[in-house]
């Protein structure tokens, strides 16, 4: 009797004998002959709200990112971060938002517009004068004499937040021609002869070429300045939008900002 109760467990031992011998060969097998699945290429219509200073970086990395995906098509639309806010508030056509400042993109957040942001550039103020620096301006204190016409951005444009809290630490009090919506409208003020000087990003300088010169801020004067990025929850296409978000933190957009002179987001 206890010859016919173990009986069946031989075969039973052999059979799983020989299933860890199979699935063995198949890890072996599946590892060493078959290829990682390849990615498949973006395809679709991506509208990206940009901030101002970003538009030469980002149209440089568009060329880049089309010829890579041929069924890609990117639209910008740049601006001001706070009046992009605004059209993203009001129902405008966004899949992904780039602001110069966290405190814009935190109203999205708060309203619940937008997905997690994350940071992926940070940039510097510098001071720009028209070519050869004909008043002689030489730091933040020249701002505020007699005879310097300046213009500044508007409360809410990043540049110009971040411009009034380095014055104001400092103790200078600049009474601005006007106030421009955005960092581009600034800096033409400049380059048209309207004003001596403005603040704007050391990238605005950089790209605005031989028309203007720039004056360096200290670094112990300058603001915390971060770009945060996200996907806007109303894109109809959220692949595409999380790939370009995820392509300005460390792929071809972020290797567009780094040679248009941004500062990696760490």
């Amino acid at each position: 009797m206890k010859q016919d109760r173990h009986r069946p467990l031989r075969p039973f031992a052999s059979v799983l004998a020989g299933l860890a011998l199979v699935l063995t060969a198949c890890s072996s097998s599946s590892s060493t002959k078959q290829p990682p699945p390849s990615i498949a290429p973006l395809t679709g219509s991506l509208h990206v709200l940009a901030a101002a200073s970003l538009t030469g970086a980002f149209n440089s990395a568009k060329a880049t990112l089309t010829a890579a995906n041929p069924g890609l098509s990117i639209t910008y639309s740049f601006a001001g971060s706070n009046a992009l806010v605004a059209q993203i508030q009001q129902g405008a056509p966004a899949d992904v938002f780039a602001s110069a400042d966290a405190k814009n993109m935190q109203k999205l957040v708060d309203a619940g517009l937008v997905e997690t942001p994350v940071t992926f550039s940070k940039n510097k103020l510098e001071i720009a004068v028209a070519a050869g620096n004909p008043k002689k301006i030489s730091g933040l204190a020249d701002l505020a004499k007699p005879g310097v016409t300046v213009v500044l951005e508007a409360v809410g444009v990043p540049a110009g937040d971040y411009t009034r809290q380095v014055l104001t630490a400092k103790g200078i009090s600049v009474t601005p021609k006007s106030l421009e919506t955005d960092v581009k409208s600034a800096l033409a003020k400049v380059t048209s002869g309207e004003a001596d000087a403005t603040v704007v990003y050391v990238t605005d300088v950089a790209a605005a070429g031989p028309t203007v010169a720039g004056v360096a801020i200290a670094d112990t004067d300058q603001p915390s300045i971060t770009y945060p990025i996200a996907v806007v929850k109303a894109t109809k296409d959220h692949p595409a939008a999380q790939a370009f978000v995820d392509s300005a933190v460390s792929g071809d957009v972020q290797k567009a900002l780094e040679a248009a002179g941004f500062l990696a987001p760490q």
